[in-house]
């Protein structure tokens, strides 16, 4: 299933902008000095040594969603860093609906980018496009039945 080819430019556009922010403000920001990061890091319960190890992962599994052939993984592993994030925020009360947001862009982007990504949120109920498709999503008879 391929998407038009203005929805895949605007799938990379979603993808990219993600990736930019994940990499550059968020995942620099964990690696770079400046005034009041060690009390920040220090309310949600981070060291810094943590939070430059979380930065890497952040880096990577950004870089991961940036590739065509690793990124539905990278979309996963963004969902559980996102959801990390999340439940960071919601424990020591701060505003999460950030990390949220992100997750969604995420997998739009992804969804636009490969099509068939959205067929699979959708349970696979799209009609198949091929008989071979077709014998796939048929319930095999059971075998336990004798007539």
């Amino acid at each position: 299933m391929l998407g038009s080819k203005a929805q895949r430019i605007a799938g990379w556009i979603l993808s990219s902008l993600t990736a930019a922010f994940l990499i550059g403000p968020s995942a620099m920001g964990k690696f770079a000095e400046w005034e009041g990061k060690d009390k920040m890091f220090e309310h949600i319960g981070y060291s810094p040594e943590l939070i430059t190890k979380i930065g890497v992962v952040e880096i990577v599994i950004s870089l991961l969603f940036l590739i065509p052939r690793t990124a539905f993984l990278g979309a996963i592993l963004l969902t559980g860093y996102l959801g990390g994030a999340t439940a960071t925020h919601v424990r020591v009360g701060d505003p999460f609906f950030m990390p949220i947001l992100i997750g969604i862009v995420v997998w739009i982007g992804l969804g636009l980018r490969r099509p068939e990504v959205f067929v699979l949120a959708s349970c696979g109920t799209t009609v198949p496009t091929s008989t071979h498709t077709a014998n796939l999503t048929q319930t095999p008879p059971d075998a336990s039945h004798k007539t």
